[in-house]
């Protein structure tokens, strides 16, 4: 009897592997969506599509294969994941992060001033007294820079942190390092 390496061993890798690829463009897809980042968003899901359709169709002509079933699965979940990691290490976007506190800011307040970072102090009422509210908005690869800041400075300090679609204006760090999400903003601004 004669093993078929191809239908056992290879197709399923290459149904794995190609998944991998189509989940992975979808994640980000739906994150350029979220973004604003309109432009890119049609030729991501021209390739995502593409690849799935041709994936699709080898399991089609495999169905009584059940490796190429556990490969459209195991891939599913490896392309969501390795998706998840592209988008994070892509860090696009801004978000606002909120600080209360009812401890003395003014050090918290300097450091993220030396840092670039511009900042908003609002006085407030809380539950238990007067409070400051400190509003700064970064990029989103800097809000692990932020948090150190913040439980250096102020670490009893209440923050809370959310995304936000765009801004207008204000006091970002500049961002000496030029890689992929510069290189996808330039692009997607050459191509409006």
């Amino acid at each position: 009897m004669h093993f078929d390496y191809y239908a056992w061993i290879t197709l399923p890798l290459i149904i794995f592997f190609s998944r991998i690829c189509d989940v992975s463009i979808g994640t980000i897809r739906h994150v350029f969506i979220s973004k604003g980042f309109r432009k890119i968003v049609p030729l991501l899901g021209f390739f995502e599509v593409l690849i799935w359709i041709v994936v699709v169709a080898q399991v089609m002509k495999n169905l009584n294969n059940w490796a190429c079933y556990l490969a459209w699965a195991g891939g599913f979940a490896t392309g969501t994941f390795v998706g998840l990691q592209i988008e994070e290490r892509l860090a696009l976007g801004l978000q606002v992060i909120r600080i209360i506190t009812n401890q003395d800011c003014e050090s918290l307040l300097k450091a993220l001033k030396k840092g670039n970072h511009g900042v908003t102090v609002v006085e407030g009422q809380g539950g238990v007294g007067p409070v400051k509210m400190i509003f700064t908005i970064i990029k989103r690869k800097n809000v692990q820079s932020v948090v150190s800041v913040i439980q250096q400075h102020n670490p009893s300090a209440f923050y809370s942190i959310e995304d936000i679609r765009n801004a207008n204006q204000g006091v970002f760090t500049a961002n000496p390092k030029k890689g992929w999400a510069s290189f996808l903003k330039l692009f997607s601004r050459k191509i409006k």
